[in-house]
């Protein structure tokens, strides 16, 4: 891949990372709710969840992924289930909160462990990073160089643009917690987030197999 490739590559990336979606709205409702330290923990386990994306772009598997429309639904519903599942947590956790005391336990009682894997999940099943590796992914590749080391690096980047974003995202999120201290605004802030992630569930139905 020569420079000028990278750098559309680059671009590209970029905006296809930073345009609103389950991980970037997960990202700010635990900027909200949790704190900077969830927004990271999540956030790494997102980029450790493209990074099994990447890797099966360059095994093949995600090629065998996108010409199977029957394995393509199977990945696209479990993914929108889980964000609907996400939502209906989150509207019901909206009726026990009274106060920061509420908010508080709840984070008590969740590991980061579960943090991570919550990210690691939103990623491995959105069809958004599915369909940018399997479909627009090889279009910067040249072939005429070592294709290892060009998915190594293109990796590398769109994991570290993941990163910074999610994690910009959640502390921006986090320095406007402050309006939520009212508990009548952190009530309708749960059921408002947990409406979006139903709404993002069902919206992820509607994409389809570029193929």
């Amino acid at each position: 891949m020569n420079y000028h490739t990278l750098l559309i590559y680059i671009f590209v990336s970029f905006f296809y990372i930073i345009s609103p979606g389950p991980a970037i709205f997960l990202a700010i409702y635990n900027g909200v709710s949790k704190g900077t330290k969830v927004v990271m923990i999540s956030a790494l386990g997102n980029i450790i969840g493209l990074m099994f994306l990447s890797a099966l772009s360059i095994s093949g598997l995600s090629a065998i992924l996108m010409a199977s429309a029957t394995l393509f639904i199977v990945v696209k519903v479990i993914g929108a289930v889980y964000l609907i599942y996400l939502g209906i947590r989150q509207i019901r956790f909206s009726k026990k909160v009274c106060d920061g005391t509420d908010v508080q336990k709840n984070i008590q009682q969740r590991s980061l462990t579960s943090y991570f894997k919550e990210g690691l999940f939103v990623a491995a099943t959105n069809p958004k990073p599915i369909l940018f590796f399997a479909a627009l992914f090889p279009q910067f590749l040249d072939v005429s160089r070592p294709i290892p080391l060009q998915f190594i690096v293109m990796t590398l980047i769109f994991m570290t643009f993941s990163f910074l974003s999610l994690s910009t995202y959640g502390y921006l999120a986090q320095r406007a917690k402050g309006l939520l201290i009212n508990a009548k605004r952190a009530k309708w802030f749960h059921r408002l987030s947990g409406g979006l992630f139903i709404g993002m569930g069902i919206s992820l139905l509607s994409v389809k197999n570029t193929h």
